[in-house]
């Protein structure tokens, strides 16, 4: 997959767009908020988060719509999975070379990962604490021709929840744009390895902790450009790399790469970066 090492152009919208106003942006949060909030709940679950993108089910398979960016994500983040389980050149790549894998999607909104991934063959269980998006994966899948002969099953529960009944069984585990929403995330990443077979992979893909993404990933896309859904975003539960590398290893994990991940808005493009500034996608591998 091709690495760019440039940062997006849209910095300029800081001084073409509008005056913006940094303070406000800078009000979001610290990284100090985000340990204490961690410290103080026993939950991975944010209940107003849940609610929030609850809200967001009649324009969730818009792919021009609010979430266009996480539909265009999919040209990058099913490829990044596809590639971190199975070995092959171009030209033997099977149709479907996830055919042999369970995975888990950890916090599958409305499905638009799971439905790319069981495309490729994979089995897919998706799990998310939201009862509304829960149906809506269930609903859109089975109207879905490409899946007829490999649905994804969901469930509406927590992932804390879901480990008690499968340890050790998933060959992936994926949880993509969905750690910045949780609340403690050591219990997120404990209970996501604990699904994992040994020798099994996870997946996650954030935003980072900085204050370019706050300014850029927060105010300017939700604020400025509208290009998110206003309060998608709380900056003091961001986490950087070494963080989640941190609590990787710490869950006996072996971190085998990390990429930086860039948007462009105006083109509803992802690209892999050697930047983490913005965001990063991390593979790791459950040791034996």
């Amino acid at each position: 997959m091709k690495l760019v090492p440039r940062i997006p152009s849209i910095v300029n919208v800081l001084q073409t767009k509008c005056a913006i106003n940094v303070k406000k942006c800078l009000m979001h949060g610290s990284p100090s908020c985000a340990q204490q909030n961690q410290k103080k709940t026993n939950t991975t679950v944010d209940p107003e988060d849940v609610y929030r993108h609850g809200q967001l089910t009649k324009d969730w398979w818009d792919e021009q719509g609010v979430l266009k960016g996480l539909h265009s994500l999919n040209l990058i983040r099913i490829p990044f999975v596809r590639d971190g389980l199975v070995q092959c050149s171009l030209d033997e790549r099977d149709p479907t070379p996830l055919k042999d894998k369970k995975i888990l999607d950890v916090g599958c909104g409305g499905g638009i990962l799971s439905e790319g991934l069981a495309k490729l063959g994979a089995s897919v269980t998706g799990i998310d604490a939201g009862k509304d998006l829960i149906e809506l994966a269930t609903e859109h899948s089975k109207n879905n021709p490409k899946l007829a002969n490999n649905l994804p099953s969901y469930f509406c529960t927590t992932v804390e929840e879901h480990s008690q009944e499968r340890k050790d069984y998933y060959d992936a585990v994926v949880a993509s744009e969905v750690i910045e929403h949780v609340y403690n995330k050591e219990i997120f990443v404990k209970a996501c390895v604990e699904t994992l077979k040994p020798g099994g992979k996870i997946f996650v893909t954030t935003p980072n902790r900085s204050r370019i993404t706050q300014i850029l990933g927060i105010y300017v896309a939700e604020y400025v450009l509208n290009i998110i859904p206003r309060g998608t975003h709380q900056y003091d539960k961001f986490m950087t790399s070494p963080e989640l590398t941190f609590l990787l290893e710490r869950n006996n994990c072996h971190v085998e790469l990390t990429y930086g991940m860039i948007y462009y808005p105006f083109s509803n493009r992802w690209e892999l970066s050697k930047s983490q500034l913005l965001a990063f996608a991390t593979q790791a591998e459950k040791l034996k």
